[in-house]
């Protein structure tokens, strides 16, 4: 598998990532089997980048992906978790979380991007993983924190970074625009960027990818399916659309993307893998993946060639917007050749292009 770099930083993610919401029983229940062979899975499929955090299942999905790595050379894999959230003891339990996930309450969240806050979240995390590093620590949701974030998270974790503890740092947000300020105002290297850059919404084009064109910074992609609308070949009525059942027009409009994908010989779900990597800024697209078959399907649809004439027709027809660019590091038959080859830092396979911009 393809790997990227983090520009300006060490760190080097293979192109796929493995999203480990779901293994923290993010709204259903999941085996411990099914998540390790999950993991298992992922590892044989040549991804060498997890994405954890505390938020997800209170800390199960830290557990449960440290468990699975801790044994496998740590030179060999990226692990990334947050700060923001720290998980305290719940005073008042009523035996699920709230939040989404199948978990005993016994633990809460508790916001707190102070440098205090970090340095313990950060602890908590490498206790839970039972790992002696995170590669890539981002600040997580601080949507309504901007200030504490910039001030005393991002700082703190550029010290960390400084001292070589982490290798790279950022923030990840399900909006645009405060991501484009931190990485025009901060030392953010790298934003996980969560649904605005898929081929249902490109607002991403607006603020944050410019942002990193600008200063020479990345961005991992997470949620391009938006919640499930794009998970299909067909989609269907009742999907989701970014966590709500998705709007009569919006499935009108995937249901033409489909159709055009079609017609290039390939499917709504690889296309929608392959779209964020139209931007040069992009570095990685994260998938939660719940078991070995979701793993299996996902990692297929991630080889999978994608002509550029694809872009170029949806384009033309409006179904995605007229600047997304054109040169890109998408996989395809009008590429004109193949990625450079040579040893990898982390897994097997060959390297990609980094982050930068035309």
């Amino acid at each position: 598998m393809r790997i990227r770099k983090i520009t300006n930083t060490t760190v080097e993610v293979t192109e796929l990532g493995f999203g480990a919401a779901v293994i923290g029983n993010l709204y259903r229940h999941t085996p411990v089997q099914d998540a390790a062979a999950a993991i298992t899975a992922a590892w044989d499929s040549g991804i060498r980048y997890f994405d954890t955090a505390p938020h997800y299942g209170l800390g199960l999905s830290e557990q449960r992906l440290g468990a699975a790595l801790r044994d496998r050379p740590r030179e060999s894999y990226v692990v990334s978790s947050k700060v923001g959230r720290l998980l305290v003891p719940n005073e008042q339990p009523r035996g699920v979380d709230s939040e989404g996930f199948v978990v005993r309450d016994d633990l809460r969240r508790r916001w707190d991007f102070s440098r205090d806050g970090v340095l313990r979240s950060i602890e908590d995390s490498l206790r839970r993983t039972g790992l002696d590093r995170l590669d890539i620590v981002y600040l997580h949701d601080p949507d309504d924190h901007w200030q504490q974030a910039a001030d005393e998270a991002m700082p703190t974790l550029a010290d960390l970074r400084g001292q070589g503890v982490i290798g790279a740092i950022g923030a990840g947000m399900n909006q645009s625009a405060m991501l484009a300020r931190f990485l025009r105002e901060t030392a953010a290297d790298v934003v996980m960027l969560a649904g605005r850059y898929t081929l249902l919404d490109q607002s991403a084009l607006d603020d944050v990818l410019p942002v990193a064109c600008e200063h020479g910074k990345s961005v991992v992609a997470v949620g391009v399916f938006n919640s499930g609308l794009l998970s299909r070949d067909r989609p269907a009525e009742g999907m989701k659309y970014d966590y709500q059942d998705a709007p009569p027009n919006l499935v009108v409009r995937a249901r033409a993307i489909a159709e055009v994908c079609e017609r290039h010989g390939t499917t709504l779900p690889a296309a929608a893998i392959a779209f964020p990597f139209t931007h040069p800024s992009t570095v990685n697209v994260t998938l939660g993946m719940r078991d070995r078959e979701q793993v299996t399907r996902n990692a297929e649809l991630h080889r999978s060639a994608i002509p550029q004439a694809l872009w170029d027709d949806l384009r033309r027809q409006g179904l995605i917007r007229p600047d997304v660019p054109t040169a890109s590091g998408v996989r395809g038959p009008a590429d004109g050749a193949a990625p450079d080859t040579g040893p990898a830092a982390h897994g097997d396979g060959s390297r990609g292009r980094s982050s930068g911009c035309l």
